[in-house]
């Protein structure tokens, strides 16, 4: 029974998105830090640990966002979006769909003869996703072939198919009429929705993230690491030399000592 208010703490702090954002910042430093000084044994973990640490960075500066939770205009404008995250969660299911549904055709009409399966992959997503945004790559489309020099070369495109082209044209009609009117529209449909919802109460919302976030920073010292350790051992005198007793807080409740 006495572990219990243990694990039920220790299950509250990794459910705790800003906690996961710091566990994961911290194991990618260390995973980064760990490569990069072991690159004279193996050179090629340089270039990695490089790659990771710059992954790291940006989680560390998103991990900033927390601090807007103090005020009142930002704050809510956190809940909006990230409730707006959870809306293009569920819009990615209908994309998706669209995505491989066209671009696997168009590849298959266009470039049958292509055998190097990460331009594939490539084409079947990366494309229609660019198409989405006005990029459109009319020279496949309309069958201009490439140089003679540049087809005899190793690594060289394929030539397009001609046969189905005209095809290929009426299917990107369709996937940019759905994609961009239909889905598009959806999306700030369900983006509209979510912001009058939250903004409505707007006040409540911020409220409840103030106490949170007072709530946890009570009980922290106040210099940061590594001038934490100064706020520790200032901790240790005040409880074991000096016998001054702390404020303690229990599922939000600030209880003081009866002296």
């Amino acid at each position: 029974m006495g572990s219990r208010p243990l694990l039920q703490r220790v299950r509250r702090y990794f459910l705790d998105t800003w906690n996961q954002f710091d566990i994961t910042a911290l194991f990618f430093l260390s995973f980064s830090l760990l490569h990069c000084l072991n690159h004279r044994l193996f050179p090629s973990s340089y270039e990695s640990g490089r790659t990771i640490l710059c992954l790291d960075f940006m989680i560390f500066t998103l991990r900033l966002i927390h601090i807007f939770a103090v005020n009142k205009q930002l704050g809510p404008k956190m809940i909006i979006v990230g409730k707006m995250m959870k809306d293009v969660f569920f819009f990615l299911f209908f994309l998706g769909v669209w995505l491989v549904a066209y671009g696997v055709t168009t590849e298959g009409l266009l470039l049958p003869h292509d055998r190097r399966i990460p331009w594939i992959f490539r084409r079947v997503f990366y494309r229609p996703y660019l198409q989405i945004f006005g990029q459109i790559p009319l020279s496949e489309i309309d069958g201009v072939y490439f140089g003679v020099a540049s087809i005899l070369m190793e690594d060289a495109n394929p030539c397009p198919n001609t046969y189905a082209n005209w095809l290929v044209l009426i299917l990107l009609v369709i996937f940019l009429l759905v994609a961009n009117i239909l889905l598009l529209n959806l999306l700030i449909a369900m983006f509209s929705y979510t912001f009058s919802k939250v903004q409505g109460n707007s006040d409540i919302y911020w409220k409840s993230q103030r106490y949170n976030l007072i709530l946890e920073y009570h009980s922290r010292p106040a210099l940061a690491p590594p001038f934490i350790l100064i706020s520790h051992l200032h901790l240790l005198c005040k409880r074991h030399i000096r016998k001054v007793q702390l404020v303690e807080i229990r599922e939000g409740l600030i209880s003081l000592s009866p002296d």
